[in-house]
């Protein structure tokens, strides 16, 4: 057994598409992985762009399912707002926001450059305690189910990539290696800290990053 799994973040801005399609398949794999949002609230397409359904994140996702259900069970069925729903509530109980983790992780991955940024944001505000660095990548997915699908894949394939066991699980990627797996398009965006200097920004960890153990 490795001394150390990869311990991993996934990361969109409502913990509803992206971020659970990813979670649900890197846990298939057998990853140590969480999934979460940034955003103040969670949000879900309603029958009109200017009309979406707003939800806290303590709202469970078997209630958001009910009282969609309740509204308009047909469009969200032919939307897949219910089938999502579906598959998240078997994965875990409600939404999780970010910036109320404190849980400890080698590598988080967020899915778009706003959501990228709240993370950053968040990490730098913390009180240095463990002094453990964490990778911070951010892979651009477009927020409907066929992408989060193909961006799923793509972000289990460079988890793969990154050794068990190892606490600089993106060292050990190699730069070219990470291009190709990031397909060119999507980076590691640079920041604060080792490794913002590393060519083309594209390695980059922040140092210290993380509180200790969750409560």
């Amino acid at each position: 057994m490795p001394a150390h799994p990869l311990r991993v973040a996934v990361v969109c801005s409502s913990n509803q598409n992206r971020s659970m399609e990813a979670h649900n398949i890197l846990s298939k794999r057998g990853f140590d992985v969480r999934s979460f949002g940034t955003g103040t609230h969670v949000k879900l397409p309603g029958p009109a762009p200017d009309k979406p359904n707003i939800y806290d994140f303590k709202t469970t996702y078997e209630q958001m399912y009910n009282d969609l259900v309740r509204k308009d069970k047909e469009l969200y069925t032919q939307n897949g707002i219910l089938h999502m729903l579906d598959r998240n509530k078997r994965i875990k109980t409600q939404p999780e926001r970010f910036q109320s983790c404190k849980e400890q992780f080698d590598l988080v991955i967020t899915c778009e450059e706003r959501v990228y940024d709240q993370v950053l944001e968040d990490l730098n505000s913390r009180e240095q305690e463990t002094f453990q660095p964490v990778h911070v990548i951010n892979v651009d997915i477009q927020d409907n189910h066929e992408e989060a699908t193909l961006g799923a894949f793509l972000i289990c394939e460079l988890c793969q990539c990154a050794p068990c066991g190892v606490r600089d699980p993106v060292r050990g990627l190699g730069l070219v290696q990470l291009r190709r797996r990031l397909r060119g398009g999507q980076r590691e965006q640079a920041g604060a800290g080792p490794g913002a200097g590393s060519p083309d920004g594209l390695l980059h960890q922040l140092d210290p990053a993380v509180a200790g153990p969750s409560a």
